[in-house]
């Protein structure tokens, strides 16, 4: 027997097999008789039919038959006492048959890479530094007075502390006037951070019984039947007829409010405060922390790209579009699965990609989760839970809290081992802008 391994990528490879006749003469010979079992000729029982007298039949079209057959149990032997390690659904590419010569096929199948990971240590970049400052704040505490108004009907909008109860009708499209539209009754909240300001001044002074107009632009592009995009621009004008005014009343930042507000928590302005910044720092925090995570293993990934095994982005790609589908069909949006697969192809690819990568470096650097390590988790949680520390132990180590553990390690190594700069978001901005002019 001869072989020969083509390495068709870092993770696809192709081996060549040819076999004298000899090798695989009483394999052929098996697989002849077993076919011969079920072959029904007029004049013998069922399966006891001389192979001669087939042979004469059917000439080689039983051994050719056989022949795939053979490839494939030698392709399987060939491969574990070479340690190829298949994975996914090998594919013969070729097979030719000689009788009573010699048998040459090929087989294509996909290994897990070996990967010399480098590149992931000295790395250096930038992410936005993100601080609670008090403007934030302030919205927050007009989120929480607006959400506690009440309103008081007025005949007069005297600024943007109003809501209108109006009937809207669409009265010109691109300067063309339009007759037969027909209004459409809504509410109009002049505080909301939607409505345009043009709403928003020519609403002022208006009384009940009067009206005002706004218009509308639209522009956007879309591609055509040739794959090319064209513009489209539209322009409306609408006529809003008031026949209702609110007055929006806010209520004062008293204790009541702040305790109502943080379910008793505190009850003083400057406490309130200080809770609010901390939710807000500690949301940034969190989107700093993906930041990192998201900067790091794309720069990871950069440095030791390859292809990935078709077999392994298959199955996370399958996993996200059957997700995307199942959230597509309980908010009732149109689903198209051939779009959703192309456009989440690179995701996919890039998860198997870092999966692999990840797992090198945590062999490299030895990094992993000790029985002590996932104890000691499960002290600190068992209280907090009130479950007994010993379960918790058996849930962490069927589940996996300890692949989340290794995962978190393996980031505070790479976070210890690499320059991660935090910049004024304004000013990173403007770094980046000018790098992509």
């Amino acid at each position: 027997m001869e072989y020969n391994v083509v390495e068709l990528s870092s993770s696809e490879k192709e081996v060549e097999i040819k076999l004298q006749y000899d090798e695989i003469k009483k394999e052929i010979e098996d697989e002849v008789k077993k076919q011969s079992k079920k072959i029904q000729v007029p004049g013998f029982r069922k399966g006891k039919v001389p192979v001669s007298m087939l042979k004469k039949m059917y000439g080689n079209a039983l051994e050719y038959e056989a022949s795939e057959k053979i490839a494939n149990s030698f392709f399987w032997k060939v491969a574990e006492e070479n340690q190829f390690k298949p994975i996914g659904q090998p594919t013969m590419t070729d097979l030719k048959f000689d009788p009573e010569k010699e048998l040459f096929f090929k087989v294509k199948y996909e290994t897990i890479p070996v990967l010399n990971v480098k590149d992931y240590k000295g790395l250096s970049f930038d992410i936005p530094d993100l601080v609670a400052g008090d403007e934030e704040v302030e919205k927050e505490i007009d989120y929480i007075r607006k959400s506690n108004k009440t309103l008081e009907d007025a005949n007069e909008i005297l600024d943007n502390n109003f809501i209108i109860d109006a009937e809207v009708i669409l009265t010109e499209r691109n300067g063309e006037k339009i007759s037969e539209a027909k209004p459409e009754k809504m509410q109009i909240d002049l505080t909301a951070d939607g409505v345009a300001k043009e709403i928003v001044d020519n609403a002022k002074n208006k009384k009940v019984g009067e009206n005002f107009f706004f218009s509308f632009k639209d522009e956007h592009t879309h591609k055509i039947e040739d794959g090319t995009e064209e513009v489209h621009k539209e322009e409306y004008t609408y006529q809003v007829n008031v026949i209702g005014i609110k007055k929006i009343v806010l209520p004062e930042l008293n204790e009541d409010l702040i305790k109502k507000a943080t379910k008793d928590k505190v009850s003083t302005e400057p406490e309130l405060k200080e809770e609010i910044r901390k939710d807000i720092q500690n949301y940034y925090n969190q989107r700093t922390e993906e930041l990192v995570r998201g900067k790091l293993v794309g720069e990871i990934v950069k440095n030791n790209d390859f292809v990935p095994p078709k077999s392994l982005v298959n199955n996370i790609l399958e996993e996200y579009v059957k997700s995307e589908e199942e959230q597509s069909k309980k908010s009732k949006y149109p689903f198209n699965k051939e779009e959703s697969r192309k456009r989440l192809l690179n995701s996919a690819e890039n998860e198997v990609k870092w999966y692999l990568i990840k797992s090198e470096i945590q062999k490299s650097e030895n990094i992993t989760v000790t029985d002590d390590e996932i104890k000691e988790l499960a002290e600190k949680e068992a209280e907090k839970i009130g479950i007994p520390v010993d379960k918790l132990i058996n849930y962490y180590k069927t589940s996996n809290q300890s692949e989340r553990l290794l995962d978190q390690k393996l980031f505070d190594f790479l976070k210890s081992n690499n320059t991660i700069n935090k910049v004024h978001p304004e000013k990173l901005k403007v770094k980046q802008e000018a790098v992509n002019e």
